[in-house]
Protein backbone atom coordinates (compact mmCIF):
# COMPACT_ATOMS: atom_id res chain seq x y z
CA UNK A 1 0.00 0.00 0.00
CA UNK A 2 1.16 3.49 -0.84
CA UNK A 3 0.60 6.47 1.44
CA UNK A 4 -1.33 9.13 -0.48
CA UNK A 5 -1.50 11.69 2.32
CA UNK A 6 -0.98 11.73 6.08
CA UNK A 7 -2.43 14.38 8.37
CA UNK A 8 -2.23 14.73 12.13
CA UNK A 9 -5.00 12.22 12.92
CA UNK A 10 -5.60 10.32 9.66
CA UNK A 11 -3.77 8.58 6.82
CA UNK A 12 -5.02 7.69 3.34
CA UNK A 13 -3.49 4.68 1.62
CA UNK A 14 -3.94 3.47 -1.94
CA UNK A 15 -3.73 -0.22 -2.75
CA UNK A 16 -3.00 -0.64 -6.45
CA UNK A 17 -3.18 -4.42 -6.17
CA UNK A 18 -6.67 -4.41 -4.61
CA UNK A 19 -7.80 -1.29 -6.53
CA UNK A 20 -9.12 0.42 -3.41
CA UNK A 21 -8.24 2.95 -0.73
CA UNK A 22 -7.79 2.61 3.00
CA UNK A 23 -8.38 5.41 5.48
CA UNK A 24 -6.74 4.96 8.86
CA UNK A 25 -8.88 6.78 11.43
CA UNK A 26 -6.52 5.90 14.28
CA UNK A 27 -8.75 3.33 15.96
CA UNK A 28 -10.04 1.78 12.75
CA UNK A 29 -8.90 1.15 9.18
CA UNK A 30 -11.72 1.54 6.64
CA UNK A 31 -11.53 0.04 3.15
CA UNK A 32 -13.16 2.20 0.46
CA UNK A 33 -13.75 2.12 -3.26
CA UNK A 34 -13.27 5.31 -5.27
CA UNK A 35 -17.03 5.92 -5.15
CA UNK A 36 -17.03 5.60 -1.36
CA UNK A 37 -14.05 7.95 -1.15
CA UNK A 38 -15.95 10.48 -3.26
CA UNK A 39 -18.91 10.08 -0.90
CA UNK A 40 -16.61 10.72 2.07
CA UNK A 41 -15.33 13.85 0.34
CA UNK A 42 -18.88 15.12 -0.23
CA UNK A 43 -19.89 14.47 3.39
CA UNK A 44 -16.76 16.06 4.84
CA UNK A 45 -16.93 19.16 2.65
CA UNK A 46 -20.61 19.65 3.52
CA UNK A 47 -19.84 19.89 7.25
CA UNK A 48 -20.22 23.48 8.40
CA UNK A 49 -17.30 24.32 10.68
CA UNK A 50 -18.98 27.59 11.65
CA UNK A 51 -21.71 25.58 13.40
CA UNK A 52 -19.08 24.14 15.76
CA UNK A 53 -18.49 27.60 17.17
CA UNK A 54 -22.17 28.48 17.62
CA UNK A 55 -23.57 27.06 20.84
CA UNK A 56 -27.12 27.08 19.51
CA UNK A 57 -26.34 25.10 16.35
CA UNK A 58 -23.82 22.60 17.75
CA UNK A 59 -23.90 22.65 21.53
CA UNK A 60 -21.29 19.94 22.12
CA UNK A 61 -18.90 20.57 19.23
CA UNK A 62 -19.12 17.04 17.82
CA UNK A 63 -19.95 15.74 14.36
CA UNK A 64 -21.39 12.30 13.63
CA UNK A 65 -20.11 10.84 10.37
CA UNK A 66 -21.50 7.64 8.85
CA UNK A 67 -19.54 5.97 6.06
CA UNK A 68 -19.90 3.12 3.58
CA UNK A 69 -23.69 2.71 3.66
CA UNK A 70 -23.86 3.21 7.44
CA UNK A 71 -21.33 0.43 8.03
CA UNK A 72 -19.00 2.72 9.99
CA UNK A 73 -19.88 5.44 12.50
CA UNK A 74 -17.47 8.09 13.76
CA UNK A 75 -17.95 10.84 16.32
CA UNK A 76 -15.46 13.63 15.61
CA UNK A 77 -14.61 16.76 17.54
CA UNK A 78 -13.87 20.10 15.87
CA UNK A 79 -10.12 19.52 15.50
CA UNK A 80 -10.69 16.08 13.99
CA UNK A 81 -13.20 17.52 11.51
CA UNK A 82 -10.73 20.21 10.45
CA UNK A 83 -8.00 17.59 10.05
CA UNK A 84 -10.30 15.33 8.04
CA UNK A 85 -11.16 18.25 5.74
CA UNK A 86 -7.43 18.81 5.23
CA UNK A 87 -6.88 15.11 4.49
CA UNK A 88 -9.67 15.06 1.90
CA UNK A 89 -8.50 18.24 0.17
CA UNK A 90 -4.84 17.24 -0.04
CA UNK A 91 -5.55 13.60 -0.93
CA UNK A 92 -7.63 14.45 -3.97
CA UNK A 93 -4.97 16.92 -5.11
CA UNK A 94 -2.29 14.23 -4.65
CA UNK A 95 -4.39 11.76 -6.66
CA UNK A 96 -4.81 14.34 -9.42
CA UNK A 97 -8.61 14.40 -9.07
CA UNK A 98 -8.87 17.99 -7.86
CA UNK A 99 -7.10 21.32 -8.02
CA UNK A 100 -5.54 22.79 -4.92
CA UNK A 101 -7.75 25.29 -3.14
CA UNK A 102 -6.56 28.05 -0.90
CA UNK A 103 -7.42 27.09 2.68
CA UNK A 104 -6.57 28.44 6.07
CA UNK A 105 -4.13 26.23 7.94
CA UNK A 106 -4.39 25.36 11.62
Amino acid sequence: MNVVYQSTYYTLYQSVKERCFYVDFGQKMVRMSLCQLLSLRYKVLSISIEDHFDGDLNRHGFEVLMLCNKEHLFVLNTLEVLDLKQLVDHSFVALGLSEERETASI
